[in-house]
């Protein structure tokens, strides 16, 4: 079986891992548009273009510690070392990820600086799928023949930007948090952060060391408990942006310098052709079996969707789980059950008010879907505990962003942790 992999960051690593591990009979080639890998987590300087015109992919910014401990972000048959702190730099993430990578000797797998371009199913002939890709050095485009295709291209490069009322009048600076990097360009300033997710939250702590005043506006109902620092203010979502300020919904007004969007990202899969049978619709990629599987063509995995979860131990868990069924060890339901398993879910969701953009939020419910997926496929599940320090984390997160990055964590069997 040939396979290919989208993307060599740490999803795309992961599926490599068990691909070249010999339980599976199958050769696989992985596509990295740039030099190296890690996706996100490599960290450059440069926004928007890269030199060969590509859109920049990382969204990292320099002063970025993980807001998850490094006891959940291993994966399962490689943890990352000890450590005397439990969150780390970027900078640790990135060398964990190309220790990973050359434990298992997958660079010789990967063709760095090759841009997917297409991706179609392939009408007749052996193969069921057709990949076009580009050589960014030379400049050429070849296509190439595969058997399974895994899309690991990660979900945080398309930044999702509102279209707030009075965008195109506001004389100051916008900035979507995909091109943020350092906070001196807001020294001085009077910042708006649009958003209180983690990104959002983490953001305008990280700025508040430089901007003079830094208003975060959300519609989360309840006040954000945390303790923020003096210069830091919570206020409602923006009704309306002016020349020089913004109009808040609860009726106040603000003089700004700058608005900075930390909104989110929208999922992109611009190399899938339609024919693929996968689209975007409000956010939800559907139609997935399992968030992950192609309902339409089930030789196509997107590896990777569901947010708010330990992220490197789901990726692995995922593509156990596909290549259990790709390699005929478990058969795929019909099509008409993955569907109306799908459907049903959503209607869930929906029933509890929540919408189709959130179909892909896991946060507590990450344990129950680990658990499926692996029941389902016969394969070693992830350990609750995982999920359970996840929760602990998160919920530290919440009642104290300044300091809860100083806990220390000690995971002691699958079940239970203690707090150094």
């Amino acid at each position: 079986m040939k396979i290919a992999v989208i993307g060599a960051g740490s999803c795309g690593l992961a599926a490599l891992r068990h691909c070249t591990s010999g339980t599976y009979d199958c050769e696989v080639v992985c596509y990295e548009k740039t030099d190296q890998v890690g996706g996100t987590w490599v960290y450059t300087e440069e926004t928007g273009l890269d030199r060969y015109g590509l859109p920049i992919h990382t969204s990292m910014y320099k002063n970025l510690r993980t807001n998850l401990p490094k006891e959940v972000m291993g994966y399962p048959d490689y943890p990352i070392p000890d450590t005397p702190e439990s969150y780390l730099t970027r900078t640790q993430i990135l060398e964990f990820l190309n220790s990973y990578c050359d434990h298992f000797k997958l660079r010789q797998h990967i063709r760095f600086l090759h841009n997917v371009e297409l991706v179609t199913p392939t009408s007749g002939g052996d193969r069921k799928w057709t990949i076009k890709v580009k050589d960014l050095q030379k400049n050429t485009v070849t296509s190439d023949s595969f058997d399974a295709v895994m899309v690991c291209n990660g979900h945080y490069f398309k930044p999702n930007v509102p279209n707030l009322k009075g965008h195109e009048t506001f004389q100051g600076r916008q900035l979507h948090s995909h091109d943020y990097r350092t906070p001196d360009i807001f020294t001085n300033k009077t910042v708006v952060v649009v958003g209180a997710g983690p990104s959002g939250m983490d953001l305008a702590l990280d700025i508040s060391k430089k901007a003079t005043r830094v208003i975060l506006s959300h519609h989360t109902r309840e006040s954000i408990g945390t303790i923020f620092p003096e210069n830091v203010v919570q206020k409602p979502d923006i009704k309306e942006l002016t020349q020089s300020g913004a109009l808040f919904t609860d009726g106040s007004s603000e003089s700004i310098d700058a608005v900075f969007y930390c909104t989110g990202y929208e999922y992109s899969f611009p190399f899938l052709d339609p024919k693929c049978g996968v689209r975007v619709d409000s956010n939800m990629v559907t139609p997935l079996w399992k968030h992950l599987i192609s309902i339409e063509n089930p030789t196509l995995a997107v590896v990777g969707i569901p947010y708010y979860v330990c992220a490197f131990n789901m990726f692995d868990l995922q593509v156990r789980f596909v290549l259990r069924f790709w390699s005929g060890k478990k058969d795929f339901p019909s099509k008409e059950d993955m569907l109306k398993e799908e459907k049903e879910e959503l209607e869930k969701l929906l029933a509890k008010g929540l919408r189709k953009r959130h179909f892909h939020e896991m946060g507590h419910k990450q344990g129950v879907y680990f658990d499926d997926i692996a029941n389902i496929a016969g394969i070693t599940r992830l350990p609750p505990v995982i999920s359970k320090l996840h929760d602990e984390s998160s919920m530290r997160f919440l009642d104290d962003l300044v300091h809860y990055r100083e806990s220390r964590y000690k995971i002691i069997d699958d079940y239970n942790f203690i707090q150094l």
